[in-house]
């Protein structure tokens, strides 16, 4: 029986000896022995009475076991929601709710507290902690390994992966086996990943980057992983030395910046650094290469994407851009208001089409239809700027465009200009209420270490780069940045928090 994404990803590895896992405790899994551990999950799965397309959630702590109940979904048929594990009970219980999950595993240390979620949602609870720990391993260790495949076809609905829901209900985005798996070759493919390779994963796993980007291209090419619990710089700097390659985010790479022990010397048997999320600072760019000789490479994609655009492999890879379009990825720049194509070099909307593209928002027929063109472009929210070679430049996001006496404002080109000014380490320019402008922007500046910055002479500096209406009426500072679990800044974290200023 045919199953996509199984068959190409996880059942070319049955039997490999082959080493898959290097685990925080020194041991190594084996893609047999993960395989057997993931069947055995498929087999308590069935047990469960999960059948295909029934949706199971997860808020586990990263582990091996964790994956494999991934691959077991995929064997299964059934469709997989993780969770990111800092969501409240609350929250919890709405994910379970709007997905209809029939089962939920939880760590053991949180089934007391998220049990009456579970139940009032109508799922099944069970648990599973790492190490074989919690009731789900000890059902899944009694039993044989299923030796089954379900059925699925490319089109078939393979997981469930909800949004932050920054600016209202979060929305479970659709993601087909044909989207997981065209994905997870092209990267493959566009990025040179070969057997050979070894990736240094420190990423969540319960995000697309750590797990349907860095997890699936490694079992597309039969590598190896050394999968740690979360990113630790110290941690990483001792684990280097057995990597080829590392994909991460841009505080992954501040923070590696902040260690001595990084350099050329400890980074030259390293082929590749991917960097996703959120925006890497230029600044951050050069001065990981002037300390390594790496230039990182940045990728531009989202929850319901998968990845659009890659700086390339061989060839130029641009500072501030997140490069070119990937193989079968169309994309377009579209006017806000009207929805027409904008030619190379202004400022607008990034709509993208191709078989990455999700198939709609969970039971959201209206916010699909809202988000899709009627020829098949997905309209991302985000505001970006091709130029002339056709390198994407991010701008930011839509919904934080700030519209100040009929003027629009690009947070980030704002941002760029603070950014480059000494004493600054990073910065966030966001739109709160104006009584005469109607919105204002606020800048909001985190000092370099040992630095403190002169907001005038910040002024003035955006006074000789800036036009009047786009410069920041109020510089605050800040120690860091609100972030999420991805170290994307949380802007409307900052809205809210500045919102009286001009009241």
């Amino acid at each position: 029986m045919p199953n996509p994404l199984f068959d190409r990803l996880f059942a070319p590895h049955r039997g490999s000896a082959r080493p898959f896992l290097h685990l925080p405790d020194g041991s190594t899994l084996s893609y047999a022995g993960f395989l057997d551990r993931a069947a055995r999950f498929a087999a308590a799965l069935r047990a469960a009475g999960l059948g295909t397309g029934d949706r199971l959630a997860t808020q586990v702590e990263k582990s091996a076991d964790a994956l494999a109940v991934y691959a077991a979904c995929v064997q299964a048929g059934v469709v997989f929601l993780p969770l990111n594990t800092a969501y409240t009970a609350a929250e919890v219980g709405y994910f379970l709710a709007d997905a209809g999950a029939a089962l939920f595993l939880c760590d053991p240390s949180r089934a007391a507290e998220l049990a009456p979620v579970a139940d009032a949602a109508g799922a099944r609870l069970e648990t599973l902690g790492a190490a074989g720990a919690g009731s789900f391993a000890e059902r899944a260790a009694q039993l044989a390994p299923w030796d089954g495949v379900a059925d699925r076809a490319g089109g078939d609905l393979a997981a469930l992966l909800y949004t932050s829901g920054t600016t209202g209900r979060s929305k479970g985005a659709m993601l087909s086996q044909d989207n997981l798996l065209s994905n997870a070759l092209t990267l493959a493919e566009a990025w040179a990943f070969t057997e050979a390779d070894v990736l240094l994963h420190a990423l969540p796993i319960f995000h697309t980057h750590g797990l349907f980007v860095a997890t699936n291209v490694v079992l597309a090419t039969g590598g190896a992983m050394i999968l740690l619990p979360r990113f630790d710089a110290a941690q990483v700097l001792r684990h280097l030395p057995g990597a080829s390659a590392m994909m991460g985010v841009p505080t992954f790479y501040t923070r590696l910046l902040a260690e001595p022990g990084l350099t050329r010397e400890a980074t030259a048997h390293m082929r590749l650094f991917v960097s996703g999320s959120a925006p890497l600072l230029a600044e951050t760019h050069a001065a990981f290469e002037a300390r390594t000789g790496h230039r990182i490479l940045e990728r531009y994609g989202m929850t319901e994407t998968n990845m659009n655009t890659s700086n390339p492999y061989a060839g130029e890879r641009r500072a501030g851009t997140v490069g070119l379009p990937l193989p079968g990825v169309e994309l377009r720049v579209t006017d806000p208001a009207t929805g027409a194509a904008l030619p190379r070099g202004e400022v607008g909307v990034i709509e993208v089409r191709g078989p990455n593209v999700f198939l709609g928002y969970w039971r959201m027929p209206e916010k699909t239809a809202e988000d899709f063109r009627p020829d098949g472009f997905f309209v991302t929210g985000d505001l970006g700027v091709v130029d002339a070679e056709g390198y994407l430049t991010i701008v930011g996001r839509q919904k934080d465009l700030i519209i100040s006496g009929g003027y629009n404002i690009y947070p980030r080109e704002v941002e760029m200009v603070l950014d480059a000014q000494p004493g600054v380490l990073e910065s966030a320019v966001v739109g709160v209420p104006h009584p005469d402008l109607g919105e204002a922007a606020v800048a909001v500046i985190v000092p370099a270490p040992g630095a403190r910055p002169d907001p005038a002479a910040l002024g003035a500096a955006m006074a000789r780069a800036l036009a009047r209406y786009k410069q920041p009426r109020r510089i605050e500072i800040l120690p860091e940045l609100p972030r999420n679990a991805m170290g994307k800044v949380q802007k409307n974290v900052l809205r809210e928090r500045f919102r009286g200023l001009f009241a």
